[in-house]
């Protein structure tokens, strides 16, 4: 976002709670602001960003977690509250809230007649709905959103995969997360993931774009390391159309699927806010963060019908480690293993940028690498 906005000469400051970050290290940010953590002091994390919009006089600001967007919604809609004249690009909080709660998401998917995997809706570990020693496994243990409070702080969430009865019980047991908050037990699914990434203005749809994940972390399923821009499938974008169109979507939204080897798709979520290979789009000619920034300042920018497909963008050190545990994986050959290895070291230097390390704004890419040896050198 750091390096669209900025190459549109859009001035910029970015903040996190840190002392450095990423994009604060970008030749584009003209200004690096460290707020409170909105994790552990919300309330100051709000009126640290009420008073920095106040001094610089800044009049859109743009979340990039989904915590931080529901705190500063939550603040705006108070009406004491500064931050009403400012303004943030997303929908209302409400709206937000029952397209990120992925339980609600694939009940309204249900709903809407929209293929989901075989899904069981829990409460409470301790009252689930179905026998565990009874399901199919592989099984996906799901929590409902991305950020749930519990017992006065903020937890962060993660998807996590049982391969038995034994270990779901114990993830359930101990990871607080699905004792927090609603949660699911899914079918797992094979195959690859695909995303449909949009923007909308009130409602009205400006822009598609779609990627197929080539590389993930972790490999069974997790973020992307290694994309492909590639044509939005018709299915896929009709899918996406009818849930953001139903709720009159406004912003940005990765509607993301998994899609089966026989090419079945079925939704997994909706993330609320830019996504991690956002990159890929913006080289293949969707700017989505210049389109935004354009419907946030009022303007009217055309809607994008086309953009180039096979571009590649990769994640250098999300790749290694995805390979890295990849190797570790016992349940796969040697013969694969292999495979991963040439695959890993394959270069295709005319369709591939990197999304981090980049010539022409090089500092990320540095800062990036020393927290990573600094993490490397803390693992047992």
């Amino acid at each position: 976002v750091t390096r669209s906005l900025g190459a549109q000469s859009v001035p910029l400051i970015t903040a996190v709670e840190s002392s450095t970050a990423l994009a604060g290290c970008s030749r584009h940010s003209q200004m690096y602001f460290s707020y409170p953590s909105p994790l552990l002091t919300p309330e100051l994390f709000t009126l640290a960003i009420t008073e920095l919009c106040k001094q610089q006089n800044i009049d859109i600001v743009m979340p990039m977690t989904e915590l931080t967007a529901a705190l500063l919604l939550n603040a705006q809609a108070d009406a004491t509250s500064n931050l009403s004249d400012i303004t943030l690009p997303f929908a209302d909080l409400n709206t937000v809230d029952s397209i990120a709660d992925k339980c609600s998401l694939m009940q309204l998917a249900e709903d809407l007649d929209i293929s989901i995997p075989g899904t069981w809706y829990a409460t409470d570990p301790d009252n689930l709905p179905v026998d565990l020693a009874r399901m199919s496994y592989p099984l996906v243990l799901k929590p409902g959103k991305s950020w749930v409070p519990y017992q006065g702080e903020w937890i962060h969430t993660s998807v996590k995969i049982a391969d038995n009865a034994t270990q779901a019980a114990d993830i359930l047991k101990s990871d607080r997360s699905f004792q927090a908050h609603p949660f699911m037990l899914q079918e797992y699914i094979p195959g690859s993931g695909e995303g449909v990434f949009a923007l909308y203005d009130h409602g009205k749809p400006l822009a598609f774009f779609a990627h197929k994940r080539l590389r993930e972390k972790p490999p069974r399923g997790g973020v992307s390391v290694l994309s492909e821009s590639a044509a939005v499938d018709p299915v896929l974008e009709s899918y996406a159309r009818k849930l953001l169109d139903h709720v009159g979507w406004h912003g940005v939204a990765m509607v993301e699927f998994r899609v089966t080897p026989d090419g079945a798709p079925y939704l997994m979520e909706i993330n609320t806010r830019f996504w991690g290979s956002l990159q890929l789009a913006v080289d293949a000619g969707v700017d989505f963060p210049w389109l935004l920034y354009q419907v946030a300042s009022g303007m009217e920018p055309e809607p994008r019908k086309d953009y180039k497909k096979g571009i590649r963008l990769r994640w250098l050190l999300g790749d290694i480690d995805s390979l890295y545990l990849t190797l570790r994986d016992s349940e796969l050959s040697a013969i694969q293993k292999l495979k991963s290895i040439l695959k890993f070291l394959t270069p295709h230097p005319f369709i591939t940028r990197h999304e981090v390390n980049r010539w022409c704004d090089i500092k990320p890419f540095w800062w990036e690498l020393k927290q990573y040896l600094k993490d490397l050198l803390g693992r047992d």
